[in-house]
């Protein structure tokens, strides 16, 4: 019986994501669980069926992926351990004989296919887009002469080297709008005790503003700035309970060993419905993050000192 951690991915065999998880651990150190979706690796590990998953978290184009965000967001609890970040372009696949102009149905994993629109629309544009489960999906595919969902596609848009892989035709390569494109992925596993913070560390979060009313939002900022905690990311997702009504999914820089860190998350649970922690962990950037002035450990740590001589009754 095999003792290497299982981890789920979205699968088959070839997709960005797998190519994400080889850059977390090697097929030596663990074994790999192809997945259909987010949401099923996501549940695997709910249900202790796998260890981990690596699954994409944000794009460049599209900005969050959604099924992620809220598939994390609900349920029993999971947090973020690791991240990644890849460089994202495609290559455009077909069987032999195909050409841009012989292409009327073309298919990809939707994210994938928001970040190549502009040039479909240049280069295919008559093309009809067949939504595919993942990349690697549609191009297994049209090799195995299947169709997807249902639907006969003449060519896909796959990962950098799927075509030498399951001998397709390759149409073109560095397919992308954008050059700087990229995708970053998480590990994500039980809860367990957060790991020491590394100095370059992010803390996700999801949080329920306690009103719907003017100034809400405010009042949840200014709980990161008062303590001069930076956010890289922070978007709105429609609550499913309250139609109308929006939750924050938050990156906030830093770690909840941290005491700037530790207080804006007290000032949350005191202020806020509902605050979901989803993990500190170190971020894919290796740099520092920036303290500002008067925010460190030591500055805590010296005015809480002050208060308690306050309350002894020395004010020298």
């Amino acid at each position: 019986m095999s003792t290497r951690p299982r981890y789920a991915f979205l699968g088959p065999a070839g997709t960005f994501t797998e190519a994400a998880l080889r850059r977390m651990v090697s097929p030596e150190d663990a074994e790999y669980v192809p997945v259909v979706d987010v949401p099923a690796a996501l549940g695997a590990v709910r249900a202790g069926e796998v260890d981990f998953a690596v699954v994409a978290i944000e794009n460049t184009v599209e900005g969050g992926v959604t099924a992620t965000l809220d598939t994390l967001a609900e349920g029993a609890p999971l947090v973020i351990l690791a991240e990644t970040v890849l460089p994202v372009e495609f290559e455009l696949v077909a069987r032999e004989g195909i050409a841009h102009g012989d292409i009327t149905r073309v298919t990809a994993h939707s994210h994938a296919w928001a970040q190549v629109r502009r040039w479909a629309h240049v280069t295919i544009p008559q093309a009809v887009f067949v939504p595919a489960s993942s990349n690697a999906a549609g191009a297994r595919a049209i090799a195995a002469g299947e169709a997807v969902e249902g639907i006969d596609v003449d060519a896909a848009l796959a990962p950098p080297g799927t075509a030498a892989g399951l001998g397709l035709h390759l149409i073109e390569e560095h397919v992308a709008d954008n050059e700087h494109a990229a995708t970053r992925f998480v590990k994500v596993g039980r809860p367990a005790a957060v790991p020491e913070p590394t100095g370059r560390d992010k803390t996700t979060l999801t949080v329920h503003l306690p009103t719907d009313r003017s100034g809400a939002l405010l009042e949840m900022l200014e709980q990161f700035a008062a303590r001069g905690v930076n956010l890289s990311r922070i978007e709105s997702r429609p609550r499913w309970d309250r139609p109308g009504e929006y939750s924050f999914s938050i990156d906030a820089l830093g770690h909840v060993a941290e005491q700037r860190m530790a207080e804006a998350l007290m000032g949350l649970r005191r202020t806020c419905p509902l605050v979901v922690f989803l993990g500190s962990y170190p971020a894919a950037a290796d740099e520092p993050t920036p303290v500002v002035p008067g925010t460190s450990d030591a500055d805590f740590a010296d005015a809480r000192a002050w208060v308690e001589q306050l309350r002894n009754g020395d004010h020298a």
